[in-house]
């Protein structure tokens, strides 16, 4: 089945991917869930309870920075020790599609929580990619959730240890950074890496064009959002970040997939960079706002970073 380019489309990314071509898309870019249960679209586990994704007085007063209670590390039965290995089965289902649908050395990049990320890795090596490299992307800011064992321990009226406890928290350090998985399809055996780029237009990677956005040739990226561009979807990223790794990987009028599109951010850096774009999402409300932003990208270009339009 041959899906248009420059488009997008109300539907299940896994299922609809399966649909496309046979090494027809130069890059998949997409910001996948994490398995961690941000939302509902997050719970790709079995072990749910009335509990997931509801939220205590505590966090209720604590404001914005709790949105909805997910699983303690620890868990709270023995089955949630599978949900590292359910994520992986998750992963696996589109793997193999995704490995498919890609030219010869074409990229998948593809963003992952720092939990289940080798979870994936695993998925997508099993399916026949290679792991090229894990990118950081560093945020300029990040919510701190980590609970204070003080503040637990002095409403439980436990003065003994309150005192003692002070400045330890439960969880997390603030989480500044996110992982960016960087997988390429194997070129055939028997040629080389310059041979498949001359042949697929794929495999290498544009230095000069991405340090015209990131500064350095780094595995480090700090690209951020402009004033005014975040509030499109809980899971957001910068369409700046995009644009750099869209330029780093392909060519102008090249084809992009996401297939987790969200709010359109991949597709929209495609477009402002000049390459075609593909993208799935089965939330009526995120296809909207995406088809808003594509329709009036120019408008939106005035608000954004002006960013290279890099070969």
């Amino acid at each position: 089945m041959t899906i248009p380019a420059n488009s997008i489309h109300l539907a299940d990314g896994i299922d609809a991917t399966r649909s496309l071509d046979d090494h027809d898309v130069h890059l998949i870019l997409s910001d996948i869930p994490y398995g961690i249960a941000a939302a509902s679209w997050d719970v790709l586990h079995d072990n749910t309870n009335s509990a997931l994704l509801g939220k205590s007085p505590a966090q209720a007063s604590a404001g914005a920075v709790f949105r909805s209670r997910g699983k303690p590390l620890n868990g709270w039965s023995k089955a949630d020790r599978q949900i590292p290995k359910e994520y992986q089965r998750w992963c696996s289902t589109f793997a193999e599609d995704w490995l498919r649908v890609l030219k010869p050395g074409g990229s998948a990049l593809l963003f992952a929580g720092r939990r289940l990320a080798h979870r994936c890795v695993v998925a997508f090596e099993d399916a026949g990619f290679t792991f090229k490299d894990s990118l950081a992307w560093i945020k300029k800011s990040a919510p701190h959730r980590a609970q204070r064992v003080e503040v637990v321990l002095r409403r439980r009226g436990d003065t003994a240890n309150t005192a003692k406890w002070q400045g330890w928290r439960v969880g997390n350090l603030r989480p500044i950074y996110e992982p960016l998985l960087w997988f390429v399809k194997p070129y055939p055996i028997g040629t080389t890496i310059t041979d498949n780029i001359v042949t697929h237009e794929v495999g290498g990677y544009n230095e000069s064009g991405f340090v015209e956005y990131e500064g350095f040739p780094n595995n480090v990226l700090q690209s951020s959002f402009a004033s005014g561009e975040l509030g499109h979807h809980v899971a957001q990223k910068p369409v700046r970040l995009l644009e750099a790794l869209i330029v780093l990987t392909t060519r102008k009028g090249h084809l992009v997939l996401d297939p987790f599109c969200g709010s359109g951010s991949t597709l929209l850096a495609a477009k402002r960079t000049d390459r075609q774009y593909i993208g799935f999402d089965n939330d009526p409300e995120c296809v909207r706002v995406a088809e808003r932003r594509l329709g009036h990208a120019e408008e939106e270009e005035s608000d954004l970073w002006a960013g290279s339009r890099g070969l």
